[in-house]
């Protein structure tokens, strides 16, 4: 798997919101965008990852970070996820699963002795002028939240 590496330019993308709204990463320029990748809505290690973040919504807003959750479900199921949760942020639905492939989180995954392909947990911090400007790849689902915090609050 090879997914976008700091300093690439983050793909363009627009997929749909909870609500049925198309997101244009575009439109956020000027603001620091946390994409962050998660396999799939309502279970058990999305929704802890999902309430870190809820939970850290004000510091990131503080900070001018706006948080972009993906995953393959439909609209429906996120605003499923949004209302369950208390959701805060904005949950994109990548159906298809383009977007993933355009970041390189969409691969080869095992689980239980299966084979199949699917999205990895990896987030993008993308900076204010759309550039890649830091990877996540190594985090506990309870602890993504911190470790993002972390790297804010070093720059």
């Amino acid at each position: 798997m090879n997914y976008l590496s700091e300093g690439s330019v983050a793909p363009e993308f627009e997929l749909p919101d909870q609500n049925g709204d198309q997101v244009k990463l575009s439109a956020l320029k000027g603001k620091k965008v946390l994409v962050y990748f998660y396999p799939k809505a309502m279970t058990p290690g999305c929704t802890t990852q999902a309430c870190g973040l809820r939970d850290s919504q004000s510091e990131l807003e503080q900070r001018n970070v706006v948080v972009l959750g993906i995953s393959p479900d439909a609209p429906a199921r996120l605003k499923k996820f949004e209302a369950r949760d208390n959701l805060n942020f904005t949950l994109l639905g990548d159906e298809d699963h383009q977007v993933a492939e355009a970041f390189g989180v969409w691969g080869p995954k095992k689980f239980m002795g299966k084979e199949y392909d699917g999205i990895h947990r990896i987030s993008f911090l993308i900076n204010e002028d759309g550039i890649v400007e830091k990877v996540f790849n190594k985090f506990k689902t309870s602890d993504h939240h911190q470790v993002v915090m972390s790297y804010l609050d070093a720059q």
